[in-house]
């Protein structure tokens, strides 16, 4: 089995929401974006937000954010992911979709990784795939 790259997706954020409790630091924040891939091409729609939680002893981070565009039939539709970690190199998407030609990619075994880039992040989703 190989990582095959499926989407990438260009982010720009927006300014964070901040909240520091006695057990938990939470920022939240908002962006959007431009999705780019063999099997969808699209752009967020609505609200995107990335949500990092840094307790002691822990980080964690859940991104949600929905895309809209046309998968590589050309078909107009929708793309939801939900991405979740403990570090950018670490993070495990879940996907939704209305498009029956990428339905295969709720089932996958999916992985990212998030890469800071200068007004943003770049994330790449993969696939575990045969060679």
């Amino acid at each position: 089995m190989v990582k095959k790259l499926v989407l990438t997706i260009n982010v720009r954020t927006h300014a964070a929401e901040v909240l520091t409790s006695g057990s938990a630091k939470v920022t939240m924040i908002p962006f959007e974006g431009e999705a780019a891939g063999e099997y969808f091409s699209g752009k967020t729609v609505g609200q995107s937000v990335d949500t990092q939680i840094a307790r002691k002893d822990s980080f964690s981070l859940s991104a949600r954010y929905m895309l809209e565009g046309t998968d590589f039939n050309g078909e107009k539709c929708r793309v939801f992911i939900e991405n979740n970690g403990t570090s950018t190199d670490s993070c495990k998407p879940t996907v939704y979709t209305d498009s029956k030609a990428l339905s295969f990619l709720e089932a996958a075994e999916l992985s990212a990784v998030v890469e800071c880039v200068e007004g943003g992040v770049i994330v790449r989703i993969y696939i575990m795939a045969e060679k």
